[in-house]
């Protein structure tokens, strides 16, 4: 072989049920575009080369895949549509978001990061260098098949955009909750939003035969359960969750943690962050659950 011929690359499985293409004016909005189709379960790439985009695409397993391309890419304007249309034949699921915004609105924001454009160039101003982007983007944005103009969306408003476009309807999306139980003996977790501390239910670590075990064990839930303040506890905290969580989510948090801490995080913990997300799931919630410290002395 010559070595002239670019190398092909073979598919090890299946192509993405949803690609989506993000480029657009710099400045307008493609990382952070890029971190909420990550929060909405989308593998993504930023700022890739062009030539990697294809044998990314037939490495990559993930189910839904996103690439944020932009001006970087030396001749995008000109090789991009080529390749786009390759994409389209092998994903037919792909989407081109073209992110736009007013000359106003980026000479503010580049303002604001004190970050030069990725044309800025000898004494070239940023006026000069949006307007050179723009214009090398054209045939790039009239291709598009979503063109969004940022200028004066919030970050919550864009966010809600890119739900409903690329995921659904936004009311049914629904917030990725973490339930981690803990021994307070052992220090409490740094990064949880919520947490309960479950001491003042009856501790099966005084009974020898549950000793040994943890809240995961039937026999432990029963001597749990047994407590009064353990069903009160459990509905009052449901009802709890019932007001909150909407709140969060209505704000758009993608992800809550949940500690749920009692001495040495081995029974009581352990069966109510069990409870608490069997709760969560009936209500619709995808839930995780670990228990960190179940297994320590």
């Amino acid at each position: 072989m010559n070595g002239s011929a670019p190398e092909r690359v073979a598919s090890s499985g299946p192509s993405p049920e949803s690609l989506v293409i993000v480029t657009g004016l710099s400045g307008s909005g493609k990382s952070y575009v890029n971190k909420c189709l990550e929060d909405m379960g989308y593998f993504c790439v930023d700022n890739l080369p062009l030539e990697l985009v294809e044998p990314l695409l037939s490495r990559v397993s993930a189910r839904l895949v996103g690439i944020i391309l932009d001006v970087r890419n030396p001749d995008f304007a000109a090789r991009f549509p080529e390749i786009l249309s390759r994409l389209r034949t092998r994903v037919p699921g792909t989407r081109l978001l073209f992110l736009d915004a007013t000359e106003e609105a980026l000479i503010r924001r580049f303002s604001e990061t004190r970050r030069p454009h990725p044309l800025s160039a000898g004494d070239r101003s940023l006026l000069q260098s949006l307007r050179r982007e723009r214009s090398m983007l054209e045939d790039v944005r009239s291709v598009a098949d979503v063109v969004v103009d940022t200028s004066e969306m919030t970050v919550h408003e864009l966010r809600s955009f890119i739900q409903k476009t690329f995921v659904g309807d936004p009311s049914r999306a629904r917030m990725l909750v973490s339930a981690t139980s803990f021994g307070f003996k052992f220090g409490v977790p740094h990064d949880v939003d919520l947490l309960f501390d479950m001491r003042f239910l009856a501790n099966p670590n005084f009974v020898p035969e549950l000793k040994g075990k943890t809240g995961a064990d039937p026999a432990v839930a029963a001597y749990i359960e047994k407590d009064p303040e353990t069903p009160t506890f459990l509905g009052r905290v449901s009802d709890f969750l019932d007001y909150l969580l909407p709140l969060y989510e209505r704000e758009h948090k993608s992800y809550l943690s949940i500690g749920v801490g009692c001495t040495g995080g081995k029974h009581r913990s352990v069966y109510v962050a069990e409870r608490l997300a069997e709760t969560l799931r009936g209500k619709g919630y995808p839930v995780r659950v670990s228990h960190r410290d179940a297994t320590r002395d």
